[in-house]
């Protein structure tokens, strides 16, 4: 069993849903993105998604875009990112780590070799936004003989005939993009995923964690009622941004 898989196992006997917090790797900088992400199991992460910053995040709203710019600015690159997850290895076997991305940077690296470099530093799973089902083939085999979850994005627009498509080889859980739109901007009502979530549960037996819009306490409970998880990052990062100081620093 992975790590996944055994921590949204350990949640559903406890009767509770995941907290599933984001950071960007190297924002504000390599030493407080490293103590932030040290720091989370402790208040309550449950899972740990890291987000692996691009000049091109198309899916991301201008609070994670600003995160990823801090970070290339501090010289974020993919094996630094992979380093990050290393580091907090030693210190922490236990809490499922996620690296999300896109594609663009995993192909400069070499797909199979992000994959094995992935795997041995701890990486239990991987979100690809930009990565088509049509294409997966680029990454699953080189994946799963890692070890490594392969997480997929379905939003309110996916109709049944892709969700089957689009479910073939996930693993992990499921990533319910909850709005058309990006990340950080508006929320999804509790009716709207009361009627959504259903069709997904119908479709797999994989948890399922919300994500884009998840900004307060009442909204990451409001999604765990309805799936299994919440997933809170431009919330978080607001926080971060606005401890900095004039010239982006941390304080």
């Amino acid at each position: 069993m992975s790590r996944i898989a055994g921590r949204f196992a350990e949640l559903r006997r406890a009767g509770r849903g995941a907290l599933i917090p984001f950071l960007e790797a190297f924002d504000p900088d390599p030493a407080t993105s490293a103590a932030i992400l040290r720091g989370m199991p402790a208040a309550g992460a449950d899972l740990i998604e890291i987000g692996m910053p691009f000049t091109d995040p198309m899916a991301d709203g201008p609070t994670i875009q600003a995160a990823g710019q801090r970070g290339l600015r501090a010289g974020a690159t993919v094996a630094g990112t992979l380093g990050m997850v290393r580091d907090f290895r030693a210190h922490d076997a236990a809490t499922p780590i996620v690296l999300m991305g896109y594609l663009n940077p995993i192909l400069s690296y070499g797909p199979e070799r992000f994959c094995d470099d992935a795997g041995a530093a701890g990486v239990d799973g991987l979100i690809v936004v930009d990565l088509p089902t049509e294409e997966a083939d680029l990454l699953l085999p080189h994946a799963t003989r890692n070890g490594l979850d392969f997480i997929r994005l379905v939003a309110p627009t996916t109709d049944d005939a892709r969700l089957a498509h689009v479910l073939r080889g996930s693993s992990g859980f499921v990533y319910y993009v909850s709005i058309t739109g990006i990340t950080g901007t508006r929320t999804a009502s509790s009716e709207e995923l009361a009627a959504a979530i259903p069709r997904l549960r119908a479709a797999t037996d994989l948890p399922v964690a919300i994500g884009f819009g998840v900004r307060t306490p009442a909204q990451a409970e409001a999604a765990v009622r309805a799936a299994d998880g919440a997933v809170v990052a431009s919330a978080l990062i607001d926080l971060l941004a606005a401890t900095l100081d004039e010239a982006g620093r941390a304080t």
